[in-house]
């Protein structure tokens, strides 16, 4: 219901960021993460008992190393800890719910090994509210990419569940799933809208299929 959706004025400012490349999360996405690092380990315990957000963010090898690590793109999602499980050998397995995409003001003061940040979130409104746009040419358009991305990939695609999928669901999906490149999922992540990530998914998955197959593609320009 729209009376449970969060709002920017709900939302944290100062929050954990877990550096990830590959690793793509996007608004209304649920990503699974396996916690093992004694420092992430702290900034997930940390997030439950502070509202359960932190953010996801890539690192930008074009950047320079720097006091708390790599160079980090300035854009990623924050996202909140729907579910968690502590396994017998001490690490957790979560499920990282997209809420809204975040640009880095500045980085902020460390806290038991992890990074945190100061973001805004006021550019990325639009994010908090469900997609109902439809995609920007025929679903069937995509689906043809899509089959001949996974011929190419060998991966055998549960086309009933992909059936059973809204076009804003099915484009985030393929988005966080589809094993891009870091540029790639940082361009997907930075389009502007979702018709433009639908349209920037689309020419990924014939790019790649036409330069053989996944991670041969090209980035795409999100804008």
């Amino acid at each position: 219901m729209a009376a449970d959706l969060p709002t920017l004025e709900n939302l944290p400012e100062e929050f954990p960021v877990f550096p990830l490349g590959g690793a793509l999360l996007l608004p209304h996405g649920r990503l699974p993460l396996n916690i093992f690092e004694p420092r992430y380990l702290a900034m997930v315990e940390d997030a439950l008992g502070q509202g359960r957000y932190f953010g996801m963010v890539q690192p930008d090898k074009r950047l320079p190393l720097g006091e708390n690590g790599p160079g980090l793109y300035r854009t990623g999602c924050l996202g909140r800890i729907s579910s968690f499980e502590e396994t017998d050998d001490g690490r957790y397995l979560i499920t990282l719910n997209g809420v809204t995409r975040f640009g880095i003001a500045e980085e902020i003061e460390m806290r038991h090994g992890y990074r945190r940040v100061r973001a805004g979130l006021a550019g990325f409104a639009q994010d908090l509210r469900p997609s109902e746009e439809g995609l920007p040419f025929p679903r069937q358009v995509l689906l043809d990419a899509l089959s001949r991305y996974f011929t190419a990939a060998g991966v055998e695609a549960n086309w009933e569940a992909i059936g059973e999928m809204s076009d804003s669901a099915l484009v985030v999906s393929l988005c966080m799933a589809c094993p891009f490149n870091v540029e790639e999922k940082q361009a997907l992540l930075e389009a502007k809208d979702p018709q433009m990530r639908a349209a920037a998914l689309r020419a990924l998955l014939e790019i790649d299929f036409f330069e053989g197959g996944p991670g041969h593609g090209k980035t795409p320009k999100a804008s």
